[in-house]
């Protein structure tokens, strides 16, 4: 009972000490602080706040003189004047990037808040985003990971549709093109560079779509910049047909208005892919091992009565799902990889199933009525 009273005692305290520091920020109620990653997830009324100003004005303090942002950091969090007088000396660096969802999902922010509020330092904030993404992409049509490149090496200059860092900037870009009223303070010339740019990486898309025996499958994670050719990434990460990704893709192209006969085979030719693919009678779970460091392993079971799920790398040419630990070495069953790497990263998944029984069929009614590649 009493070490009943002093949680609750404790658990009051720490609700106070939030409640000051909440205070001396200018936060009325500390209930009302968002994570960064639900900021794109809020009502309308939202974007017109006082803690959506304050995120946005973060968000600015973020924004490097590129125009871009870096990624893995918490914009929401509440910034002391310490911690904004660090950001104000980093501008220069050149680490943005559009990996993990940075500088696309910033843009979107602000624009939420600018679209509310029509403060005119988010709008500048803003057009240099956009510029930013103009810049970045190669004149093939693909966009590297990071930009400017100076100071990475290996596969950051890769055209990269990992984490769905092409996509994520692609999708802005034709938000912007198509006119959004979010970003109805975009210029014309914007608006067609925009358009053109998007244009341009629909070209990049199709000619990345990997081929096997005069057969269109799906997608790698990346690709050289210069030949479009599949490339590696980290040491795990091998070349291959990509269940992950893949989906962003699909349901990017998905999105186009009349689209031309080469994306409605390149649809076609991807949703078939994922439906020979997908594997059955098996499912994934974490078994209970205090031995480890995680507490837990990932196991694959037999389950008939499992529904389908996919491995983020088939294996080209065989379709075969490929499993690869810290050593660089290939293997074919999760198993064999180590703990760290096995229970580390997101070998398995269920993504393509919603692509499958909801956006195909809504998108075949419309774009590709007599062909249904889903039909028995």
């Amino acid at each position: 009972m009493k070490k009943a009273r002093r949680w609750i005692v404790t658990g009051l305290l720490c609700l106070v000490a939030a409640a000051i520091a909440a205070g001396a920020q200018g936060q009325k109620n500390p209930a009302e602080v968002i994570s960064w990653s639900r900021c794109l997830s809020q009502r309308p009324k939202f974007y017109a706040t006082d803690e959506a100003v304050r995120i946005a004005d973060n968000v600015l303090l973020y924004q490097r003189n590129t125009g871009g942002w870096q990624k893995g950091v918490d914009m929401a969090r509440i910034l002391s004047e310490q911690d904004k007088a660090k950001l104000r000396k980093a501008k220069s660096r050149k680490d943005s990037t559009l990996d993990n969802g940075a500088t696309h999902t910033q843009i979107r922010y602000l624009a939420k808040v600018y679209y509310a509020t029509k403060l005119e330092r988010f709008r500048q904030a803003l057009l240099r985003g956009i510029d930013y993404l103009l810049d970045a992409q190669y004149a093939n049509g693909g966009w590297p990971q990071f930009y400017p490149r100076e100071g990475h090496s290996g596969y950051s200059r890769y055209i990269t549709f990992n984490d769905n860092a092409m996509i994520g900037a692609m999708s802005v870009l034709r938000d912007i093109a198509e006119n959004k009223p979010e970003y109805a303070f975009v210029g014309k010339a914007r608006r067609q560079k925009a358009k053109k740019a998007v244009q341009k990486g629909i070209e990049c898309i199709l000619k990345c779509q990997i081929i096997v025996n005069g057969r269109r499958t799906a997608w790698c994670q990346q690709y050289d910049e210069k030949t479009l050719e599949a490339r590696p990434a980290r040491i795990y990460e091998k070349i291959s047909i990509c269940g992950g990704e893949s989906i962003g893709i699909v349901k990017f192209l998905m999105g186009i208005d009349n689209p031309a006969p080469e994306i409605i085979e390149a649809i076609q030719s991807a949703v078939a892919w994922f439906d020979r693919v997908k594997l059955t009678g098996i499912r994934q779970i974490n078994k209970p091992d205090e031995s480890t460091e995680r507490g837990y392993d990932k196991v694959i079971i037999k389950d008939v009565t499992a529904p389908p799920i996919w491995a983020r790398f088939y294996q080209i040419g065989t379709n075969r799902p490929i499993f690869c630990g810290r050593d660089g070495k290939i293997k074919y069953r999760l198993a064999e990889i180590e703990h760290e790497r096995r229970t580390g990263y997101s070998w398995y998944g269920y993504g393509p199933a919603e692509l499958l029984a909801r956006d195909y069929p809504a998108w075949q009614k419309k774009w590709a009525p007599e062909k249904n590649i889903l039909s028995k």
